[in-house]
């Protein structure tokens, strides 16, 4: 898709950016990182980072770190299996799509909360495929039905044959990375075309504060290894596993996720890696997650700023909600959650699509209203074109004083150019609303998920190539 700039937003002075990297960097040499994977630490160590053994911490200088931030890409193409679908990451390049990994899923017939399984990937990817306004899919749902050794091939290959959008996922094994990596190549057609045009990608966590764990050490390692593009975000919550104040919350944010993009340059210089943040508030009553406050969104917002200024391209959070229902408190959190981000020209936004009940729950209605949501957040981020053509002076001219523009062709030429469209906001007069039957929006949402479930037909794999797939992997469920 044609890549639409944010930057219209900005929560944080030059001057405070410029203190934030500092002490993040003051961070990284004076306190250090835990590093629990035996892989990584031996990189940082036959790289020359002060290493303690004994307490598995690992010292990165600022030379270190700057020749890390030097190597890796400052643009980030992520693709389509159809090139429609390509999201150029880099600058202030903005898209938004769905997160997870989540547990439970609203049911589409019941309205009931359940344990997500391997059909939800399968239909949500295809729902998503079919909604223009959500850019790329983060695998948002964890098949209950697998055994965990099989969930993660499974997870990408169901959501391969139902979406050719871009796929980026999390990952739990390291066998799985494997052979979902192995898995793609043949899809691509070889190793060398899925690295030219990778659609997928994948997500590992540093944890928050400065730690990075045995298993996502080593899995970040191979993926390095194997020159795939990887999100590194960290999760730290202000008063928690960072400090209470946002500032304090960044400083420790920019230090960990460079500490994975030092450990990927180490590992294979100019591996595609992606600046990342989950970081959220906490509740001041209860120090319990939250996701849909409005700290949350400042915090993305900054840790885009924070990205800019390193010139990398980033992946932030926004689009979530505490409510348990699609509800007031569900709209507004999504909304200027996401409009704040996206204004601040972050370039990979996930969780913004799906979600709700602190991002523990998806939901088939709420992709459709959030795939609104997005759309109008989009028609913000793209602002307003001043041109001749906008002005429209020849139009007044036409028109003249007392006169109406409604039959002007610049009004035809531009309504649609201009204005979003909404599908699912109901903008009849009262009367004619209540004879129509009172639509309601989340009514509408699930009649369009519905027919999507029903109608959609996704692009799929050819049968000999998927047959292919399930022998040499036949962990893989129909």
């Amino acid at each position: 898709m044609k890549p639409i700039a944010g930057g219209q937003y900005r929560p944080l002075t030059n001057e405070g950016i410029r203190k934030i990297h500092e002490s993040a960097l003051t961070l990284l040499s004076e306190i250090g990182v835990e590093v629990h994977s035996k892989l990584a630490f031996e990189t940082f160590q036959k790289h020359g980072a002060g290493c303690d053994t004994s307490k598995k911490l690992v010292k990165l200088s600022r030379s270190m770190v700057e020749d890390a931030i030097d190597k890796a890409p400052k643009k980030v193409v992520l693709c389509g299996r159809e090139e429609k679908h390509d999201l150029y990451c880099e600058g202030k390049n903005v898209y938004l799509g769905t997160g997870g990994t989540v547990l439970n899923v609203i049911d589409l017939e019941t309205d009931e909360k359940r344990p997500t399984l391997l059909k939800d990937v399968r239909d949500i990817a295809r729902l998503c495929d079919a909604l223009e306004n959500i850019h790329f899919m983060v695998l948002p749902v964890y098949p209950n039905d697998l055994p965990p050794q099989e969930v993660d091939i499974n997870r990408f290959h169901s959501s391969i044959l139902n979406c050719s959008k871009h796929l980026m996922g999390g990952v739990y094994t390291l066998k799985g990375t494997l052979d979902t990596i192995k898995m793609a190549e043949m899809i691509a057609g070889s190793p060398k075309a899925l690295r030219e045009r990778p659609f997928i990608s994948f997500i590992t966590c540093v944890v928050s504060p400065l730690k990075i764990d045995d298993l996502y050490g080593d899995i970040l390692y191979h993926i390095a290894r194997a020159g795939m593009p990887v999100a590194i975000p960290a999760e730290p919550l202000t008063g928690a596993t960072a400090p209470v104040t946002i500032a304090g919350l960044l400083t420790g944010l920019h230090a960990e996720t460079l500490s994975g993009v030092v450990l990927t340059q180490l590992v294979n210089s100019g591996t595609p890696v992606l600046y990342a943040c989950t970081a959220t508030s906490t509740d001041l009553k209860t120090m319990g997650y939250v996701s849909g406050s409005l700290e949350m969104g400042l915090i993305n917002a900054g840790a885009a700023a924070m990205a800019q200024y390193v010139d990398l391209p980033n992946y932030t959070t926004a689009g979530m909600s505490d409510s348990k229902l699609v509800d007031t408190q569900n709209g507004y959190e999504k909304g200027i959650t996401s409009v704040l981000v996206a204004l601040s020209g972050s370039n990979f936004i996930h969780d913004a699509a799906g979600l709700v009940e602190f991002a523990s729950t998806a939901s088939y209605k709420q992709y459709v209203i959030d795939e609104e949501i997005i759309g109008m957040v989009m028609r913000a981020v793209r602002g307003i074109e001043v041109s001749e053509e906008t002005i429209a002076l020849d139009a007044y001219r036409r028109v003249g004083p007392g006169g109406n523009f409604l039959c002007d062709h610049h009004t035809v030429q531009w309504m649609r150019r201009e204005h979003f469209t909404p599908k699912l906001s109901d903008r009849q007069l009262r009367v004619n609303w209540e004879k129509s039957g009172r639509p309601c929006v989340e009514e509408k949402a699930k009649g369009i998920a519905k027919a999507i479930l029903r109608d959609h037909k996704p692009l799929g794999l050819p049968k000999e190539l998927n047959d292919q797939l399930k022998k040499m992997f036949p962990e893989i469920r129909p």
